[in-house]
C-alpha cells in the first residue's frame, strides 16, 4: 500500500468500533485493564489465564499474521500473573508467557515478535514433568525498550531505561542504563543516567488534547480522500492516485 487512501471519517470510525470490540471483548478476559488503552487489530490478540493486568494509555498493534500473545499459565506451585504498566508499547507478534510472574514497568517499549517468557515449560530429563520447578519471575524495569525478536528467559532482572537490541537472548540481570546485545546478550553501551531522558509517558500528560490532536492530524494528512476513491484503490490500485 502506497499511502492510506480512507478518509479521516472512515479512519476514525474504524478507532471507534475497535473501542467497543475492546471494552466488549477485551477487557472482561482482563483482570485490569487501564483507562485510554488504544488497540490496533483487537481481535488478534490472544489471552489466555487469570491475572493478567494493563496499566493506562497502552499503545498495542495486533496483526493477522503476528498475534499478541498475552499467557498466563498457574503452575502446581500457585496462579501466575502479567503485569504490564502504564504507557506501555507492545508491537504485533509480541508473545509474554508467565507460569509464575512477569512484571513490566512503565513506559517499557517491546518491538515486533519479541517474548518473555518466566519458564523452561519442560524438565530437561522428566519432559513429562510440570513446568513449576522450572520456573522463576521476570521483571522489567520502567522505560526498558525490547528490541525486534529479542528473547527474555526466566529469573532475568532488567533494570531501568536499558535496551535489548534485535535478536538478543538475555539470559542474566541486566543492570540500568545500559545496552546488551548477542546470544547471550552482553553490555554493549553504557547511557548516561544524568542525561535527560524523554519518555512515552510525554506524550500522555493529557490524554484527551494528544487524542484530539492525533485526529486534527489525520485530517490534514487525509484531506482530498475520498470513499469511492479508496474503494477504487482496493480492487484496482494504481500509482496516480
Amino acid at each position: 500500500m502506497r499511502k492510506d487512501h480512507r478518509p479521516a471519517w472512515l479512519k476514525h470510525l474504524q478507532i471507534k468500533l475497535n473501542r467497543f470490540y475492546v471494552q466488549r471483548f477485551v477487557a472482561p478476559e482482563l483482570d485490569e485493564l487501564g483507562s485510554y488503552p488504544h488497540i490496533v487489530g483487537p481481535r488478534h490478540l490472544k489471552l489466555f489465564g487469570a491475572g493478567i493486568r494493563i496499566g493506562d494509555c497502552l499503545h498495542m498493534a495486533c496483526d493477522s499474521d503476528r498475534n499478541v500473545r498475552l499467557i498466563s499459565w498457574p503452575s502446581q506451585s500457585g496462579p501466575a500473573s502479567i503485569h504490564i504498566g502504564d504507557y506501555c508499547l507492545i508491537s504485533p507478534g509480541v508473545k509474554i508467557q508467565a507460569a509464575k510472574s512477569v512484571i513490566i514497568g512503565d513506559n517499557c517499549m517491546l518491538a515486533a515478535e519479541a517474548s518473555i517468557s518466566d519458564s523452561d515449560w519442560h524438565g530437561l530429563y522428566n519432559r513429562l514433568r510440570p513446568f513449576g520447578k522450572a520456573t522463576a519471575a521476570v521483571t522489567l524495569g520502567n522505560n526498558v525498550w525490547i528490541g525486534e525478536r529479542a528473547i527474555v528467559t526466566k529469573g532475568v532482572s532488567i533494570g531501568d531505561n536499558s535496551v535489548v537490541g534485535a535478536g538478543a537472548v538475555v539470559t542474566s540481570d541486566v543492570p540500568d542504563n545500559v545496552v546488551v546485545a548477542g546470544v547471550p546478550a552482553k553490555i554493549i553501551k553504557k547511557l548516561n543516567p544524568k542525561r535527560r531522558m524523554l519518555k512515552r509517558e510525554a506524550m500522555f500528560s493529557n490524554p484527551q488534547h494528544f487524542e484530539a490532536t492525533a485526529q486534527e492530524l489525520d485530517r490534514y494528512v487525509m484531506e482530498g480522500n475520498s470513499f469511492f476513491g479508496w474503494a477504487r484503490q482496493l480492487v484496482a490500485p494504481n500509482k496516480k492516485r
